[in-house]
């Protein structure tokens, strides 16, 4: 076996798979798959997005985060939808405005870091050039796609009642995102049915012939801007050229023995450690899974670990995150005495409203060598533009910057957004057995943490763990699968708490996993979306 890769796209899955039989390491996969998800998942990912990525490579002695997170503009006003700011979606991850122009239209793009990510991480640890790795998209991208499930199911999402702008409505938003996702009579494309995209197929072709200064400082970039300049965009020639990928050590916690390796912020690792801390301190092994008790302890650590992420943390390099009182075992113990004096937590926002947000996908790759990628990419709230002749939608990272000065969050020029983010890895001893990453937006943390205890202390396969039923508690109101009994919920509606039923089975996060044994390798993709796992 050379090695395994784990994503919710098959097609993506398939071209890393292929990239191991050709002789790639797990980078060269992991990118490969990468480039194919922005074609065949366009509004999940893509060149006008961004991401962060966790690379283990032993042999030659690197352990590192790669960040290459979206930036604000340059010349944006910190203050500059104060005025418009009507509420906060109750996960607490996107700001709604009166006019919506966060979320949708030219001023929602922040400055993109994919492909900077992925060609710094494929130039530095893999090894096959960047044509040969954009080989499988331009492929895809000239065949075009099928429509999943997934994708189905997310562009007709309604978000309306939600104080939010439809994903249909951001596909239709130009005229080629009409001519590309639509039928002539303008009904959306539907299951089954294949799109095709030209102008994407010619940009990537572009890049692969030039490389990424092409995107950041050559003629792209400026057939960007124009477009900008033209529509009331923000984001200029010198956002392109300074925007750098900022490669860090990983932020480190343990639990029940075992290291646990994630992301600094701006990403959410520290809020998922201090959620694992948390929970460390009580005995899982003696309560039953998903039950009334387990559910409670849960979701009182959930909420702890909510308002420190929705407060505390933002860009270090605009604001002071205390990351070592979050990821405190001593302050984790004593927030764990709260829950068992039964003190319960509250999770206060800014007039809330309803959304779960999955606009973002994840890849997990190991090779025989001993390499480990998790990557987390995306478009954020996606902005519907995409630029004439390009084929590529553009992020829609603004609606995530808190319109309101002062917060950690809060909107600066330059500055990188807060980012749920949390690809991670834990090791026993120095070997690491389990690799794990998860789109989702703010349940990413959350759901991340409980497949870990799924598999380290109720002893689940990747599989079984991924699949278990899951609980998220990052406002007032408690989510629940459909599949949590109601007998459980409703011993809890009766001990006060607001529960509120997802209709759907497999819900919250979307968590992709790799579990390394001595013999075996156990790899397994959320059934909420259309991916799997591959040995090749």
């Amino acid at each position: 076996m050379h090695g395994m890769i784990v994503a919710p796209q098959p097609e993506a899955v398939e071209a890393g798979a292929m990239t191991f039989r050709r002789g790639g390491n797990a980078i060269d996969a992991a990118i490969a798959c990468a480039f194919v998800q922005g074609v065949v998942d366009p509004m999940m990912s893509g060149i006008g997005g961004f991401g962060s990525m966790q690379v283990y490579m032993p042999k030659r002695g690197v352990h590192f985060m790669l960040e290459f997170y979206c930036r604000a503009p340059l010349n944006i006003k910190p203050d500059i939808w104060v005025e418009s700011l009507t509420g906060e979606s109750r996960d607490g991850f996107a700001f709604l405005l009166e006019n919506h122009e966060n979320e949708i239209g030219y001023l929602a793009i922040g400055t993109p870091g994919s492909l900077k990510g992925y060609a710094h991480a494929l130039s530095n640890y893999g090894t096959m050039d960047l044509k040969d790795i954009m080989a499988p998209a331009i492929a895809q991208a000239d065949e075009g796609f099928v429509v999943r499930p997934h994708v189905h199911w997310y562009w007709n999402q309604d978000q309306k009642k939600a104080g939010q702008v439809n994903l249909i409505d951001k596909l239709r938003y130009t005229e080629y995102g009409k001519s590309v996702y639509f039928h002539p009579d303008g009904s959306l494309k539907g299951l089954g049915e294949r799109v095709h995209n030209p102008d994407l197929a010619t940009t990537l072709k572009r890049v692969a012939e030039h490389g990424p200064d092409i995107f950041y400082r050559g003629e792209l970039a400026e057939e960007f801007v124009a477009d900008m300049q033209a529509h009331g965009g923000l984001m200029t020639m010198e956002d392109l050229a300074r925007m750098e990928v900022n490669t860090v050590e990983p932020l480190w916690g343990e639990y029940r023995g075992r290291r646990i390796s994630t992301s600094q912020p701006p990403a959410s690792g520290a809020a998922m450690l201090e959620f694992l801390h948390i929970m460390e301190n009580f005995d899982l092994r003696g309560v039953e899974h998903n039950s009334p008790e387990h559910i409670r302890i849960l979701v009182e650590a959930m909420k702890r670990m909510t308002k420190d992420k929705d407060t505390l943390i933002g860009d270090p390099l605009y604001d002071e995150v205390p990351v070592e009182l979050m990821v405190s075992k001593e302050r984790a113990a004593s927030l764990a005495d709260e829950i068992k004096r039964g003190e319960r937590s509250s999770v206060s926002r800014f007039s809330v409203s309803e959304k779960e947000h999955r606009e973002t996908t994840t890849v997990v790759t190991a090779d025989e060598e001993g390499n480990i990628v998790a990557l987390t990419h995306t478009i954020a709230s996606p902005s519907g533009v995409i630029t004439k002749g390009h084929g590529f939608m553009w992020n829609g990272c603004m609606s995530r910057f808190d319109p309101r000065p002062g917060h950690a969050k809060s909107i600066a020029p330059g500055k990188r957004r807060a980012s749920s983010q949390a690809p991670t890895i834990i090791f026993e001893g120095d070997k690491p057995v389990f690799v794990a990453s998860a789109p989702g937006g703010g349940y990413i943390a959350p759901a991340l943490a409980q497949c870990v205890m799924n598999v380290f202390d109720y002893d689940m396969s990747v599989l079984e763990a991924i699949s278990a039923p899951r609980v998220m508690a990052i406002s007032n109101s408690i989510d629940v699968s459909n599949r949590i009994p109601r007998y459980v919920t409703d011993e809890l509606t009766a001990d006060g708490y607001d529960i509120k039923r997802s209709y759907q089975s497999f819900a919250f996060a979307g968590v992709h996993a790799i579990k390394i044994g001595e013999s075996d390798w156990q790899g397994a993709a959320d059934p909420q979306r259309d991916g799997m796992a591959l040995k090749a």
